[in-house]
């Protein structure tokens, strides 16, 4: 008996010590899940050394500078006698610009050189994602919602004349809409401006434009108007400067990225749903998200913005490059072009349709996958805001309770049956299942009306964009998963190509060709996460070569006819040597492919001979780590794999 008393004590005791034992764990995980998210976001570029562990990284090749290009240098000034515009002039041009960030730049350019092309004043355009109608704080108007009006205004002053608002006398026309309007489509000719709208710009005095296709004039110009297109220039990379606060932030961003002595990729993915639409990429995502785009791509069969089948084979349309580059994908070309598995990789973009789910393969290859939450705090994302006015957060509605009469009159019409069931328990309608932008497609047909919290968050994307914009601009190495994507409306990865393509030329920018690419994931696509080597070798050749002038001349020949601002050379560039006529390429139509720059002048040659300098040693260019790469033996790429093995995981794939 004293026997059993004792054990039943020890079992008692050992029952109490579990209990007691997990209710202390239960304690510390409820604390520490509390500070996990603020932690993430205030402390991860702080962590960065521990992460990455020593100040050396591997690859450096892989991050620096094309030299090839070293030689071209930022030169939009006019070249010849250029006149500065009068104070007396033809009238007043008003615009409204529809769409996104993307849009939005592309279209104020266009507006800046059409004005100078009709002699006419232009009026601060009206961005119509961030009118106080929808919701931004009263501390800005439309404009200086993203822009800085000041500079805008007195950087233009020798190329137009530009006013914040109609003389007072000409507002209340306005409002009586007695002015003509005009809607241009993104690829009106300059003829169309000198024939059909100066006529009644100089009749009426006043003229209104709506652009909503992302421009309003044609991307290639007539060799006489070469000054307009460096006027685009000097409009998209001097003139349109980010208000102050978007700039501090975006610049405190990346000192945090790079904070810890290491270089960042920036990566723009291009999910969006609109694009996918166009193209016809439903199949490539799931559930809920494959409906959304058919829904949308069905609705612009019916605007006729697109005229094809509602459902076309996607896995076709992917393989003939009009579909993006997955993040998954994106993840298997880094790794193959030999990036480390600690490199931080910013992810830009304000829409990724598809969400988080898209992103779980990427993630698990490259962990240090940050982007704007991650570096910034609630707080500063605030003041960037600005004071607003609270809305309602929760606008989710229950449906209406249905009488008995009604669910009798239902079960009546549901047809027959193959044997009488009973009535479904009476389940709750959880807020989660209806909530969001997709949760109206269990309920009906139609997509509804944007909520007044749903225009304010479209006004907060462009905020969004805009910080992600100066990243990947500063970043030492873009890599775009969407661009090119031949819809003929420019797209964010573009400009950003563009910028960098003009600011610094030699920045390593990844012109990828989504065609060859796909036929090389054709190619291992059942076991994508070993590759070959000889495919790995066809990968880094295509990758590296898209940095230089191979690269280059596709980017002239199949982006710049349909968005001059992604690749503005020769017209906005000067070389500091010139190019031997032998490397200089033209197109059919005389257009330069390659070459072509002016010789720059004395004072850019010296600023250039002072930065050079400075560098740091000789650094070889992408071709000489091509060359290496390809007289690479097997025992040699076997030892490679060994030594990165302590930067990757053994496995690449993700599901495993």
């Amino acid at each position: 008996m004293v026997f059993r008393s004792r054990i039943k004590w020890i079992a008692l005791l050992v029952l109490i010590l579990s209990v007691g034992s997990l209710v202390v764990h239960l304690s510390i995980t409820k604390s520490s899940g509390v500070e996990l998210a603020s932690y993430a976001r205030d402390s991860l570029w702080q962590d960065f050394d521990s992460l990455l562990g020593s100040q050396e990284f591997r690859n450096k090749h892989l991050w620096r500078p094309v030299k090839a290009l070293e030689t071209l240098q930022p030169y939009a000034n006019p070249r010849d006698s250029y006149p500065a515009p009068r104070s007396t002039n033809n009238g007043f041009i008003y615009a409204k610009i529809f769409g996104g960030f993307d849009k939005i730049r592309s279209s104020i350019c266009d507006l800046v050189t059409i004005s100078r092309l009709l002699n006419a004043t232009l009026i601060i355009p009206e961005l119509q994602e961030s009118l106080r109608s929808k919701g931004i704080s009263n501390k800005f108007k439309s404009f200086s919602y993203l822009y800085d009006e000041e500079q805008f205004i007195s950087f233009l002053k020798n190329d137009v004349i530009i006013a914040k608002a109609l003389p007072e006398n000409l507002k209340a026309a306005r409002k009586r809409n007695e002015f003509p309007l005009f809607k241009p489509q993104n690829s009106a000719s300059p003829n169309f401006y000198l024939e059909d709208v100066l006529p009644k710009l100089k009749k009426s005095n006043v003229i209104g434009l709506i652009v909503s296709d992302g421009g309003c004039l044609q991307s290639t110009l007539p060799a006489s108007m070469l000054e307009l297109q460096r006027l685009r220039c000097r409009v998209a990379f001097h003139a349109l400067q980010l208000r102050s606060e978007i700039q501090v932030l975006g610049k405190k961003m990346v000192d945090r990225l790079r904070k810890s002595g290491q270089p960042f990729l920036a990566y723009h993915p291009g999910l969006v749903r609109d694009k996918l639409a166009y193209h016809g990429c439903a199949e490539l995502f799931q559930d809920v998200h494959s409906e959304l785009i058919q829904y949308r791509r069905a609705q612009m069969i019916k605007q006729r913005f697109i005229s094809e089948e509602l459902i076309v084979d996607s896995h076709v349309r992917r393989d003939k490059g009009l579909c993006p580059l997955m993040p998954e994908e994106v993840g298997i070309l880094l790794k193959a072009l030999g990036y480390s598995q600690k490199a931080i990789i910013y992810l830009a973009g304000s829409e990724m349709f598809g969400g988080q789910r898209v992103l779980i393969p990427l993630r698990a290859m490259f962990p240090n996958l940050v982007d704007r939450t991650s570096l910034c705090s609630t707080e500063e994302l605030s003041e960037l805001v600005g004071p607003e006015t609270p809305l309602p957060e929760n606008t989710f509605e229950m449906p209406p309770q249905k009488s008995d009469k009604q669910l009798k009159e239902e079960w009546n019409k549901a047809g027959t049956r193959p044997r009488p069931l009973p009535p479904p328990p009476d389940r709750p309608i959880y807020q989660h299942e209806k909530e969001g932008w997709y949760g109206w497609l269990t309920e009906n047909d139609t997509e509804p009306t944007p909520s007044l919290m749903d225009l304010r968050n479209q006004a907060h994307r462009l905020l969004w964009d805009a910080l992600d914009f100066v990243v990947s601009v500063e970043a030492d190495v873009f890599f775009p998963g969407f661009n090119n994507h031949g819809s003929g409306q420019p797209d964010f990865s573009s400009l950003v190509m563009g910028q960098r393509l003009y600011e610094r030329p030699s920045s390593r920018t990844y012109r990828v060709d989504r065609k060859v690419i796909q036929e090389l994931f054709n190619i291992t696509r059942e076991d994508m996460y070993h590759p070959n080597r000889n495919w790995t070798v066809r990968v880094r050749k295509h990758l590296n070569s898209s940095l230089g002038e191979s690269g280059l001349i596709r980017q002239s020949m199949l982006s710049k006819p349909k968005l001059f601002l992604s690749h503005p050379l020769p017209e906005c560039s000067c070389r500091t040597s010139p190019l031997e006529d032998s490397r200089q390429i033209r197109s059919d139509d005389g257009r330069f492919l390659y070459g072509g720059e002016d010789e720059c002048p004395k004072w850019i040659k010296t600023a250039g001979v002072e930065k050079s300098k400075t560098d740091d040693v000789e650094q070889p260019d992408y071709e000489h780590d091509l060359l290496t790469e390809q007289s690479e033996t097997k025992e040699e790429f076997a030892k490679s794999k060994v030594a990165s093995a302590f930067d990757q995981d053994e496995e690449w794939d993700p599901n495993d």
